[in-house]
């Protein structure tokens, strides 16, 4: 079928000739298709050392882009689908969020009120009855076939691959008035809702991701991007029967390859999903007029992986939008079309319409079986699962002090469909006691895959394929850093729960201890120090805070959710600076230290070697040595590795994330161990980790604690270097993919060179923003480097220098003052007159006491300076009298 788009003045309905001749209009055009199995011998199938790459070569060959192919632009869309809307009484368009560049997200729906059962068809009583009482629901159906189910198209979730939006035009625009036999049979059996640009960001860009630098097809596990979160949204407002992901460019239709996820109800999924890929095959090659190019023209098959492949294109991570899908009960399907040509958006259109037709002659079977996913979730059986993989019942206890973890699961499960309880009393489960207010998630419910996808530990996959596609592991409390105990027996005396709204609370008349304990606490420390109040940092890594004149400190912890109390201030604690930091990145660490609460610039390499980083204190590399791709020649290149030496030799920190980054660090001469790798593709795991407690950069974390790699690596040949965290000794593999992880047993996986101060980190902190837990380690390495070493005047000086850079010193006279008192601290310093140094340093604090109260300082900056002068003091009084400190 080919449908052209005619935006203007007035929209008529355009089918041009193909698919709706008479021919084609009769009850073949639903026939089922005869099922392959997984191992037929008719197909050759693609091995996995041949795929994608090879397939993918091929196509960048024969099929490049057409530079006449012109997509649709996005600032046009609200124009057309305006229109659209105004002239047919099928269609209605709603704008479900935005994207996170701020461009509107727009959905259409088309139901034909006239046809079928009215509008919706039943639907609303059917998705209510499937949720609340599935086997009803299926007898519901039964009895009344005049049902309608609503079908789900996602266009262009990768902006770059433009043909999946135009083809969902084509789409609305003949479904909104097409009255040709197909269309009615479809609109009687059918709501059709499209979500029409998925990444408006990367289609204005040009870009595969959206405008924070995410892929927007892997943020469906935690969905922190507003585009995931409004097609969730979307999903779960319909439930859809089946979903279509349109992509570019393999020629290919899924379902996929193993390994499957055990967490949703695969043979169910499969007894339809073959069958559907291939009615969609036949229609992309059986209307060979609807083509230009001989390529399409002379496509005698579409790439079915669970059919034609033996590994590679996987569906195992929830992460892509197709697979999260089906832990709804939807058949959900990536269609990739071979390329950004009139063709190409032909190809989605005639697959679309396959799946369609499909759908629509086989509802009653398809929708009873997507109900018996429920059924199942709800009388606690899976068939064909280890029996283990379930429990009865997950436990989600809830830490006082600081509960906002566990209680982003738990909002997050609610998000999904998940349904949750909470323990009105104290109780016993599994031997072990627990407190009211635990949090219950009890596994006999409509979508327990979801719920154990989300729950479980994982499990290891990596004898069981060749290769993964993505990650593969999904499991929450690692990943964000909570507990969740599965045991199996049921907890009574519960209440049901919708949402969690907590505030924090401040306890006492201080000094306040804030825990180092997760992502919302290290951003209130954040916010306390963007409006000047003074945090001091302990040995053990906790944070503290002096009573406050006023309300800002009450109304930042509030708006924390953490429990904070009054607790003495340790001696030894110290007074944290604000750090300029900067990111060179692939996605993902500059979101993760903005969720922190950080004040982050993303620069370049080819920056960096023209303008150096003299006001940088923190430099995090994440990413692979590609990024060193933009330096244009040796020239810029030399300059870039200069540039990078002095600045980790004039005190500044490189932070080192993953293995391109360390890679990068080897090159460069910042550090002298060697990098080790996995040599298998796409190896990833959550693992036990082994923290070292006496490092401040590991404050937080427990000796004894998990971690996630990607792209594993391991550090070897430390000499002077400290080890910060290594694998574990023994069994250190948790879950995941990883086929040759026992050569890093006990290997250093975080290792700082103390020489160049420059930290390697193997764990993947930032990465996708999956990895909550690991946050903490860059809130680690900035504070260690916010916390002044001060021994004398020369590096008070130096920090009045960087309240002076940072404004927080507001006059060129002001500092030129203090530095005038320093300059004669110091000369009696090196005359060893500690009479002299203590006197001048009172009235070094007498002068900052007068800037302060005539608005000369900021407050955070007369407190700390005060502190650092306080301490020398002591320092020279102890020297005077000779008492040891």
């Amino acid at each position: 079928m080919r449908i052209v788009l005619r935006s203007g003045l007035f929209f008529l309905l355009m089918v041009l000739i193909g698919l709706l001749s008479p021919d084609n209009m009769d009850n073949q055009a639903f026939a089922q298709h005869e099922t392959f199995q997984t191992n037929n011998e008719d197909y050759d199938r693609i091995p996995f050392n041949e795929f994608p790459h090879q397939l993918l070569n091929f196509n960048a060959k024969l099929l490049a882009n057409d530079e006449d192919y012109e997509h649709t632009p996005y600032r046009e869309i609200p124009e057309i689908l305006r229109e659209i809307e105004n002239n047919s009484n099928r269609v209605q368009v709603n704008v479900i969020g935005k994207s996170a560049g701020g461009h509107n997200l727009y959905s259409v729906t088309i139901s034909d009120p006239s046809l079928g059962n009215g509008r919706y068809g039943n639907w609303k009583t059917i998705k209510k009855k499937m949720i609340e009482n599935p086997a009803e629901a299926q007898k519901w159906i039964e009895n009344h076939p005049d049902f309608k189910v609503p079908i789900l198209m996602n266009g262009s979730i990768h902006g770059d691959e433009y043909v999946g939006t135009d083809a969902v035009l084509q789409l609305v625009e003949y479904f909104a008035f097409a009255d040709d036999q197909v269309a009615e049979d479809i609109l009687s059996n059918t709501i059709l809702v499209f979500n029409v640009v998925s990444n408006p960001d990367g289609r204005i860009n040009g870009t595969r991701q959206n405008s924070n630098g995410l892929d927007i097809n892997r943020d469906f596990l935690v969905q922190t991007q507003p585009e995931a979160k409004a097609l969730v949204n979307l999903m779960t407002r319909w439930n859809p029967m089946v979903f279509m992901d349109l992509h570019g460019y393999v020629n290919l239709i899924e379902p996929t390859t193993d390994p499957y996820n055990p967490n949703y109800e695969f043979d169910l999924f499969i007894k339809w999903a073959l069958d559907h890929a291939i009615a969609m095959e036949d229609e992309v090659i059986s209307n060979k007029e609807d083509y230009e190019s001989d390529y399409y023209k002379n496509l005698d098959q579409v790439t079915i992986p669970y059919r034609d492949m033996e590994s590679g294109w996987d569906g195992y991570p929830p992460i892509f939008t197709t697979q999260y899908a089906m832990y709804n009960g939807t058949y959900s399907y990536t269609l990739e079309a071979p390329n950004n040509t009139e063709d190409g958006v032909t190809w989605h259109v005639n697959a679309v319409m396959g799946a369609l037709k499909f759908a629509a002659e086989n509802k009653a079977g398809m929708l009873y079986d997507q109900i018996e996913i429920f059924k199942r979730g709800v009388n606690f059986i899976h068939p064909g699962d280890d029996e283990d993989l379930y429990p009865e019942t997950y436990l989600l206890p809830v830490d006082e002090t600081d509960p906002t973890v566990t209680i982003k699961a738990v909002n997050h499960l609610l998000k999904n469909g998940v349904k949750v309880e909470q323990a009105r009393e104290p109780f016993t489960a599994g031997g072990e006691e627990y407190d009211a207010g635990t949090f219950i998630v009890n596994m006999n419910q409509p979508k327990a895959g979801m719920a154990n996808m989300m729950l479980w530990e994982g499990e290891d996959v990596s004898d069981i394929t060749a290769s993964m596609y993505d990650i593969a592991v999904s499991g929450l409390p690692d990943l964000w850093g909570f507990d969740a105990i599965g045991v199996d027996e049921k907890v009574t005396n519960t209440k049901s729960v919708k949402h969690i709204s907590h505030e924090g609370e401040l306890s006492g008349k201080g000094p306040y201890l804030i825990p180092n304990s997760s992502v919302q606490a290290i951003a209130l420390i954040n916010d306390l120090l963007q409006q000047d109040i003074t945090v001091y940092q302990g040995d053990e890594g906790n944070f503290y805070v002096k009573n406050q004149k006023g309300n800002i400190l009450w109304k930042a912890v509030k708006k924390s959710g953490l429990r904070v109390e009054t607790s003495q201030l340790p001696e030894s604690a110290k007074p944290l600076l604000n750090l300029n930091i900067a990111v060179l990145e692939e996605g993902g660490a500059k979101l993760a230290l903005e969720r922190l609460g950080f004040k982050v610039t993303k620069i370049t390499p080819d920056s960096v070697a023209e303008e150096g980083l003299s006001d940088i204190d923190v430099l995090v590399y994440s990413g692979s040595k590609k990024l060193l791709d933009s330096l244009k020649n040796k020239g810029q290149y030399d300059d870039f590795k200069q540039n990078m030496n002095e600045f980790v030799s004039s005190r500044g920190k490189y932070v080192a994330v993953g293995k391109g980054a360390a890679e990068v660090a080897k090159t460069l001469e910042l550090t002298g161990v060697s990098i080790q790798g996995s040599d298998s593709s796409y190896s990833n795991a959550i693992v036990h980790v082994q923290y070292n407690k006496d490092n401040l950069l590991t404050a937080g974390y427990s000796a004894n604690g998990t971690g996630f790699v990607y792209d594993p690596v391991w550090y070897t040949d430390i000499d002077d270097e400290t080890i910060v965290a290594s694998f574990a000794n023994e069994d250190f593999f948790k879950a995941g993919f990883w086929k040759d992880h026992e050569q890093a047993a006990g290997k250093a996986v975080i290792v700082k060179d103390n020489a160049k101060n420059v930290l390697l980190v193997g764990l993947r902190a930032g990465f996708r923003n999956y990895s909550d837990h690991l946050y903490r380690l860059f809130s680690n390495a900035v504070y260690e480097q916010a916390v002044t070493k001060v021994e004398g005047a020369d590096d008070i000086k130096a920090l009045v220098q960087h309240f002076k850079d940072a404004e927080a010193i507001k006059s060129e006279p002001a500092a030129h003052a203090l530095n005038i008192h320093l300059a004669a601290i110091g000369q009696f310093e090196k005359q060893g007159n500690s009479e002299k140094v203590v006197k001048h340093l009172n009235g070094f604090k007498q002068l900052l006491n007068h800037q302060k109260e005539n608005g000369l300082i900021s407050r955070r900056t007369f407190e700390i300076l005060t502190f650092y002068a306080d301490d020398l003091i002591d320092r020279w009084e102890t020297k005077e009298t000779g008492i040891a400190s």
